[in-house]
């Protein structure tokens, strides 16, 4: 295992976004070819849409929240030089948990289920922020 195997779990969350505009793309083409919206009205306000396209949409912005920490923490232990197996672990815990979160948003939209995810996902944000002040701790008291 290299350093930059943390970046695999990073480029699934991007490849998770990406695909999602993707999605949405395409919900918003069949909801307008079925003229399911008044497109003056959605252009001002997503909730026009129809629940599919609101429910892509919202999970795209999510991909903008706590997805942004993953990034920047694993820029943080990479930039380190310290990935382990514990901080690889958690990336593609959190990764993963983003996966299922987005499936599940744009699907069933099971709200504890959501929860749920998001929570695993929060978890191992939260053990990698500690990973991250441990290793900084530990080089500062080292030099």
């Amino acid at each position: 295992m290299t350093s930059y195997s943390i970046f695999w779990p990073v480029l699934v969350q991007i490849f998770l976004t990406l695909s999602l505009f993707v999605v949405l793309g395409m919900k918003k083409a069949s909801a307008v070819r079925a003229g399911a919206v008044d497109r003056k009205q959605a252009a001002l306000d997503n909730r026009a849409w129809p629940a599919a396209v609101v429910k892509v949409s919202n999970n795209i912005a999510n991909q903008f929240e706590t997805p942004i920490l993953f990034y920047v923490l694993c820029m943080l232990l990479y930039s380190m030089d310290a990935v382990g197996v514990s901080a690889l672990i958690l990336a593609w815990v959190f990764s993963i948990s983003r996966v299922a979160h987005a499936y599940i948003h744009i699907g069933s939209n099971h709200v504890p289920m959501r929860l749920r995810l998001f929570l695993v996902g929060c978890f191992a944000l939260i053990v990698m922020l500690i990973l991250a002040v441990w290793n900084l701790a530990v080089n500062a008291a080292a030099s």
